[in-house]
């Protein structure tokens, strides 16, 4: 807690900003009363803007038309952006509608505002006892001698039988208004408590992801190691203290028994003339109901996260996005490096934004081309020597003739190469009949399935492919390829 630190909270923390924001009160009240009070936590953009809207109006009316001149949905917008962090703004896999949820540092905010009401009693007893109890369960927990542990046990059933003497004796002590109404105080503290560190556990998982992702981005190497890097931090949150305590807490709630213990001891307790005084909030009696709602929500949340990762880190997914992760990659490298220390001024102008109407009737009418108008033909006899046998000088390959070829090969045996396949039948045709033979070979785009047929190709091995050909002038000639070895197979 020294200067520096306060210095950075005050001019970074959400919490700090929304107790020195002038529209303070609306916010903190508006939220508390919204998500707070009754435990929602999740709230979709049309439902809250209309809460808000009835918010204020009733404020204008109040203090006057001026006092808060934007619109609803202007101002949760506002709460939501990076600058303040009071809201999170997201949307739901699958919907198009914008859902709004409390931060952990808004509820903290709330919660301080809270305790800052007088109260017309303030207990004690409870939480000495409270911490006595703790520190009797730290130091029993830890204790590695079997004698001390046993002694230990030994003693409280001792207490514990003469209580029960003294109880069937007669002698019952009875709290009084006094420690009814301190532990209960306590209860209830506790309990708003436990609800509010729901959402700081469902931040701290959306911020691995949000370092899982940025991770994603960054990764120059293996897409192996990467797996193996994002699946390590999530056994680390996992085994972590806090997901320890979770999972135990979770564990423990989740037992039908404790239910019903808690219902009967809620009912028990709310009953009582000294809790009545106290004017419990309506959700006491179903706060445990709160708290498995609490807790299912935040396991709902971590689930898509894993979903989400698992979405983003498929093959498939990943070969698509591959270019726009290279395309994006010096964005965000920058973007990461700004995010600590933002430029002063305008960083980048975008143009707003705007749909482009074409109305029909802006669209001009067809207007036919027009055709030339032949009024007068006269062709001319003419008198050039034209030879027309190059008309008819066209090399066509027979495909179904190689392809013949090497059907009748592959009966005498399993496979045979090109050049063995030459050997016994010399080109006729030259390259085109070499390239004919390389399609059937590969089946490209665009073949026919039936003149296909199987083949694997050797990169390793190269093989020259001869045959004679006759050059410019007439006279023969060898021609010589060098390709991959192509094996036929059956």
């Amino acid at each position: 807690m020294d200067h520096s630190t306060l210095a950075t909270l005050r001019d970074r923390h959400p919490a700090w900003r929304l107790l020195a924001s002038p529209h303070a009160p609306l916010v903190a009240s508006f939220l508390h009363r919204v998500f707070v009070l009754p435990n929602v936590r999740v709230m979709s953009e049309a439902d809250l803007a209309e809460a808000l809207e009835d918010e204020l109006f009733a404020l204008r009316e109040q203090v006057g038309m001026d006092a808060y001149p934007k619109r609803a949905v202007e101002y949760l917008n506002d709460w939501a952006a990076p600058d303040r962090g009071w809201l999170r703004k997201f949307y739901k896999p699958g919907t198009d509608e914008a859902q709004f949820d409390l931060t952990a540092a808004t509820e903290k905010a709330i919660a301080w505002l809270q305790s800052l009401t007088e109260r017309p009693f303030v207990g004690t007893e409870s939480r000495l006892l409270t911490l006595f109890a703790l520190l009797e369960q730290i130091s029993a927990g830890t204790e590695a001698d079997p004698i001390k542990r046993v002694d230990d046990l030994c003693r409280k059933r001792d207490e514990l039988d003469a209580e029960i003497a003294r109880i069937l004796a007669g002698d019952v002590p009875l709290l009084d208004d006094t420690a009814v109404k301190d532990r209960f105080q306590q209860f209830q503290q506790l309990a708003r408590e436990l609800l509010a560190d729901f959402r700081e556990v469902e931040h701290n998982f959306r911020q691995l992801d949000r370092k899982v992702r940025e991770k994603i981005a960054l990764w120059e190497g293996a897409k192996g190691a990467l797996l193996d890097e994002i699946m390590g931090e999530r056994d680390a949150i996992g085994d972590s203290d806090q997901g320890r305590s979770f999972r135990a807490f979770w564990d423990f709630l989740m037992s039908s028994r404790r239910q019903e213990e808690l219902s009967e001891r809620l009912d028990q307790v709310l009953a009582l003339p000294a809790v009545a005084q106290l004017s419990p909030e309506p959700r006491t009696r179903r706060v445990h109901h709160d708290w498995l709602e609490a807790g299912e929500h935040t396991q709902r949340t971590v689930a898509q996260l894993s979903q989400q990762l698992r979405r983003f880190l498929d093959d498939r997914a990943f070969l698509e996005n591959r270019r726009i992760l290279d395309l994006l990659h010096a964005i965000e490298s920058k973007a990461l490096l700004l995010r600590e220390a933002a430029p002063s001024g305008a960083l980048m102008h975008i143009d707003a934004m705007g749909a482009d109407v074409e109305l029909p009737l802006e669209r001009p009418l067809f207007t036919p081309s027009v055709k030339p108008l032949l009024t007068e033909l006269a062709l001319a006899v003419g008198d050039d020597d034209i030879d027309t046998a190059r008309l008819f000088d066209q090399i066509v390959v027979d495909k179904g003739r190689l392809r013949s070829l090497v059907q009748r090969a592959l009966r005498r045996q399993p496979q045979i190469t090109l050049r063995e396949l030459l050997d016994a039948e010399p080109l006729r045709q030259g390259l085109a009949e070499l390239v004919a033979y390389l399609e059937l070979a590969h089946g490209g785009e665009g073949s026919d399935a039936r003149d296909c047929v199987c083949a694997v190709v050797d990169e390793a091995v190269e093989e020259p492919i001869r045959w004679p050909a006759r050059n410019a002038a007439g006279e023969a000639v060898t021609r010589e390829a060098r390709l991959p070895r192509v094996i036929f197979t059956r």
